[in-house]
């Protein structure tokens, strides 16, 4: 893949197209999916073609899609990452909350560790910072998580900059997961901060997709380089920044190609500066 790799952590080199899990679990996040075994030779089939990022969370299912992480994957290829998160309980499809207790997050950390069949967690994320907990607790339940050697780095997840730069007064933060794609830029801030410090900045596409495909602005870019609306937002990405790392997620193994080829596609400054204009 191009664009070269990007070291979590300093210490984690990873391409930067990584592959998330999400669609692997039902609506709202919540039970399954289509065929488990259609999942495995999928994600198989990602690492194959040499994906290194495997991105999922204790609450998809919940627990279901590390579950089919370590079904499809374990024992792990040597220099594949997988990163999980803790701390968001879901209860249904529509129901779910924060919870940033110290013994809460240890539980979830355990309970990863135990379904995804490891030792150590190369990167775990606090899914929401928890208003009702201080943030020194929640923090350094992670902190002792990483000197226990259950976790390797520690991650964020729906922060904004000035949450960031609070965390980073406590621990080493090493990612960031926020919603971020051409047009909603909403996280600049962010972004900047996560170039200054050389941090990891996992983008959220949200509803990028659906617009990039009714834009005519996109699909001349993607008539002009013979590849997908979908594909040429994906490519934005890993050109606007260098610690940009997205993490698409798919069912479906034509889906994952396309994706895969986004990684190859070089956008010219002019289309650059007309998918800039997006925002």
């Amino acid at each position: 893949m191009s664009f070269g790799l990007f070291f979590i952590g300093r210490d984690l080199p990873v391409h930067r197209l990584g592959f998330g899990t999400a669609r692997f679990v039902g609506d709202g996040h919540w039970g399954p999916r289509g065929e488990r075994a259609d999942a495995v030779r999928l994600l198989q089939s990602a690492v194959e073609a040499g994906v290194d990022l495997i991105d999922t969370a204790g609450d998809f299912g919940p627990g279901l899609a590390e579950e089919i992480v370590a079904e499809a994957l374990h024992p792990y290829p040597l220099g594949l990452i997988v990163a999980t998160k803790g701390g968001v309980a879901r209860t249904s499809a529509t129901e779910w909350h924060i919870d940033g207790r110290p013994q809460a997050l240890r539980a979830d950390c355990e309970a990863s560790l135990e379904r995804l069949r490891l030792d150590t967690i190369d990167l775990f994320t606090l899914g929401r910072i928890d208003p009702q907990v201080p943030l020194t607790e929640q923090l350094g339940a992670l902190v002792e998580l990483r000197e226990e050697g259950k976790i390797r780095h520690i991650g964020l997840d729906g922060v904004s900059a000035a949450q960031l730069r609070a965390a980073l007064e406590i621990t080493e933060i090493v990612s960031v997961r926020q919603r971020f794609h051409m047009f909603d830029r909403s996280a600049t801030a962010l972004l900047e901060l996560c170039e200054e410090r050389a941090i990891a900045f996992l983008p959220c596409a949200g509803d990028s997709p659906r617009k990039a495909a009714s834009d005519e602005r996109v699909a001349e870019v993607a008539r002009a380089c013979e590849a997908t609306p979908a594909q040429v937002a994906l490519a934005w990405l890993l050109h606007r920044s260098p610690v940009l790392l997205p993490t698409p997620g798919t069912a479906d193994p034509e889906h994952l190609a396309a994706n895969l080829a986004a990684a190859e596609l070089e956008l010219t400054p002019e289309q650059i500066a007309a998918l800039n204009a997006l925002a």
